[in-house]
């Protein structure tokens, strides 16, 4: 059975740092795998999907407005995007898979990375640790990949400070009442959280305007349109820096 593609990522990085020739071939699960270093130094191995137009995504946006689905109609319009999936400290539930909703680790572990400065952002948040591991989002930048982070706006700033380079966008509601009605409408929490969430929504969205964290500001009105409106910008910023 051949492994899956994150494996076989970290199978090539280590046999790679075992081996550092320029270029080398072996079978891996029946198939005939020929791999050469990345151009930059970054120690990788080349694969033949790899290329140089690496982009990183920033996709923020308040509770609501709709952001998580216009960001997977973004990735899985784009052929060469990956998403990121956080680190957590918070208890894994029934409805969560591993590597794809978030990686589970302890308290103990989050904080031994955050103390190798392993994380390109992270945040407290009601007691629990998340954090985007720096490593991950380096190696799919070196191979041509757009990953994509969504992120609240604290951790948009840190990526910024660290990565400038980092392509931010930010969802915007049509308005206050539709945001509001959006929140009433999703009927999971009390008239008094929601308050809390559109009182917290509005202050992310005076930050987005008043800082230079976003390149761009997308306008959710019509979900379609706006998944092909951030696909246009994202392409027109991948164009401009190739």
């Amino acid at each position: 059975m051949v492994p899956a593609r994150g494996a076989l990522f970290h199978f090539l990085d280590v046999f790679q740092r075992k081996r550092p020739q320029p270029e080398r071939q072996f079978t891996l699960g029946g198939m005939l795998v020929r791999m050469e270093m990345i151009a930059m130094d970054t120690g990788y191995p080349r694969l033949p999907t790899d290329t140089d137009n690496g982009l990183l995504l920033i996709l923020s946006g308040p509770s609501g407005v709709g952001k998580t689905t216009i960001t997977r109609g973004v990735e899985r319009a784009i052929g060469d995007s990956v998403f990121s999936v956080s680190y957590t400290t918070r208890a894994k539930t029934e409805a969560d898979t591993e590597g794809v909703d978030y990686h589970f680790i302890t308290d103990e572990r989050f904080s031994e990375l955050l103390a190798e400065g392993a994380f390109l952002e992270s945040a407290d948040v009601f007691g629990k640790k998340y954090g985007t591991r720096k490593r991950w989002v380096d190696e799919q930048l070196a191979r041509g990949r757009l990953v994509i982070l969504e992120i609240d706006v604290l951790g948009a700033q840190q990526v910024k400070d660290k990565m400038p380079d980092a392509f931010g966008v930010f969802i915007l509601p049509p308005s206050e009442e539709e945001l509001l009605n959006r929140l009433r409408n999703r009927k999971r929490e009390s008239e008094e959280q929601i308050q809390k969430r559109f009182a917290e929504a509005k202050r992310e969205i005076a930050f987005a305007k008043e800082s230079d964290v976003y390149d761009t500001f997308v306008v959710n009105e019509d979900v379609e349109t706006a998944i092909a409106e951030a696909m246009e910008k994202v392409a027109a910023a991948r164009l401009n820096r190739a």
